[in-house]
């Protein structure tokens, strides 16, 4: 791209301003630190950044244009010019009613997405009723037993206005089904359906561990959802690869992007082994990132992972559409970051991980509340979170105009390292078997494990500077208003369940679940019996079980 003499000019004046000006103010004054590097695996950060960095790039191939191969700058066109991202705030109040309520007011502030968490046991396939779910119903989410408590989170919400996606992984295909179902209810048609199912068991098996069934059936269930989606419900993204929870378990930046195209690479493979064309289902394939500190580490991550996400797809499954080559992700501001020190630096930290996503050109955004580090986001916070997003949006100028880091050469050459480093991850991941062999090994859940004990060691030791908890500590704490989970809301639901199953016709619930055996048992697709199983009102427990029967639950290789 650059003139080798220019080139060696360059590098011969950036020699002598190392030995002179800059060289003479290190020796004077010294510098901050011994070395400087990014935020995490401790990429070293020169003083000064050159084209000599970049001196074997090709434009046209590395970097281009917005909307076309390698997709470096960006998947569509116009992005932000065009259509800002979707703000989807992450809610799921203990009840069906309670995150109704708590939809509609993220509408009426400008929410552009639903963004629906769930709690522990439903996650988990068990209901409220279950003696697995004491003591945790409606904790960490919404409780979601039947049909009838998504017909009370959704009413008044007409589904072919919104866009929502659903955090539930394990139990997907199920409340995949409810959704489905709503829309049915609703009278929209199944092809103006819109979200995002996240559907992403492997990263569960080496992060959060709220897994059901092993690799081989799991696989199974997602690729049937992959196949329904793409025949029924075309708009809607039958999966969201997360690299987020990744990231919330310790890896590095390089980590979660190699881990989470691994994964990726893993569920397209075992889709067009199951029988589908890849240009049927790729192009609705959704990714989900974290987005740290570090401004420009991140935004570089995200820039570095469309572009390896196209080089790896085209490599190995050559697809015809080049839209089967676009990596969309959603991104959510790191809850790892957040502390529960001095909670107002939490809504400063969301701001500049909201700006690193945006200059790193996200879809879709969730803005963490600022006291989600002690529990569930109070409307203030969720407020404030919303705002920060709209202010990125409407008064800084960050969407403006298109990948405006583009040709920074610090930017740049960090964008050609996090690919290079997550590329050779990748590679490492195949000489595995691949990412299901890696993960059962424990490989994978070893390598993300290292990293975060070093952080941690290196917070305890101060050498990593966290404002407010080992650095700038406040002696005193002001009082917060925190939002409480009503203790007597898991009876309730409990109440509400058991009067589902009194009214509902047992024999017309007992004949859905036996399709579903059926299907689980043989090979045909198993959401349309699923899909009729929930219009029956069985529950998601009732559902899970019959795959747990039919498949076994997991138990870790470790």
């Amino acid at each position: 791209m650059y003139d080798p003499e220019e080139l060696a000019a360059i590098r011969d004046a950036k020699r002598a301003w190392e030995d002179g000006p800059y060289g003479d103010a290190v020796d004077r004054f010294g510098e901050r630190r011994a070395s400087f590097t990014t935020d995490t695996g401790g990429r070293s950060v020169d003083a000064l950044y050159t084209p000599v960095d970049r001196a074997d790039a090709d434009y046209r191939e590395d970097v281009g244009v917005p909307g076309e191969p390698p997709y470096t700058r960006g998947v569509y066109s116009t992005m932000y010019r065009g259509r800002l991202w979707t703000m989807r705030q992450y809610a799921g109040m203990g009840t069906a009613a309670e995150t109704n309520e708590r939809f509609r007011y993220l509408i009426d502030e400008g929410s552009s997405g639903l963004s629906m968490a769930f709690d522990l046991p439903t996650q988990m396939g068990y209901d409220s009723d279950a003696a697995m779910a004491a003591g945790e119903v409606g904790r960490s989410g919404v409780a979601i037993d039947t049909l009838a408590d998504f017909e009370t989170v959704f009413e008044g919400i007409p589904l072919d206005q919104v866009s929502t996606s659903m955090t539930i992984n394990a139990p997907a295909a199920i409340l995949l089904a409810m959704y489905v179902a709503m829309g049915d209810r609703q009278g929209v048609d199944r092809t103006d359906l819109r979200g995002t199912v996240q559907n992403d068991v492997m990263k569960e098996y080496v992060a959060r561990n709220l897994y059901i069934y092993p690799p081989e059936p799991s696989m199974r269930l997602i690729t049937d959802v992959f196949a329904f989606c793409a025949e029924e419900v075309p708009k809607l993204n039958p999966i969201s690869i997360s690299g987020y929870h990744i990231r919330e378990a310790g890896s590095t930046a390089a980590q979660e992007v190699a881990f989470t195209l691994a994964n990726g690479l893993e569920y397209v493979r075992a889709a067009v082994d199951a029988g589908l064309d890849v240009d049927a289902f790729a192009p609705q394939l959704s990714f989900f990132f974290n987005a740290h500190n570090d401004v420009f580490e991140e935004a570089a991550k995200f820039r570095a992972a469309r572009r390896l996400w196209a080089r790896l797809v085209e490599e190995r499954f050559d697809p015809d559409d080049p839209a089967s080559t676009q990596l969309k992700f959603h991104t959510q501001t790191g809850g790892s970051t957040l502390t529960a020190q001095q909670i107002e630096n939490n809504v400063v930290r969301v701001a500049y991980q909201a700006l690193a996503a945006v200059l790193g050109g996200t879809q879709s955004l969730h803005t963490n509340g600022k006291d989600e580090a002690l529990a569930l986001p109070t409307e203030e916070s969720v407020r404030t979170a919303l705002r920060t997003q709209q202010i990125l949006a409407h008064e800084s100028g960050a969407a403006d105009t298109i990948d405006p880091l583009a040709g920074s050469y610090y930017v740049e050459s960090l964008t050609d390292e996090l690919e290079a480093a997550a590329r050779d991850i990748v590679e490492e991941v195949d000489r595995r078997g691949g990412a299901l062999a890696a993960i059962e090994s424990g490989w994978v859940e070893r390598q993300i494990q290292d990293v975060a004990f070093e952080r941690q060691r290196e917070i305890e030791a101060g050498e990593r500077v966290i404002v407010g908890v080992n650095a700038f500590e406040a002696d005193e704490e002001p009082e917060m208003d925190l939002e409480a989970v009503d203790p007597e809301q898991e009876a309730a639901q409990r109440e509400r369940l058991a009067a589902v199953k009194r009214d509902r016709d047992d024999a017309a619930v007992d004949d859905a679940l036996n399709a579903v055996r059926a299907a689980a048992r043989g090979e045909d697709n198993v959401l349309p019996p699923i899909l009729e199983a929930v219009k029956a009102y069985a529950t998601v427990q009732e559902i899970s079980d019959v795959f747990r029967d039919e498949f076994g639950e997991y138990t870790p290789n470790r």
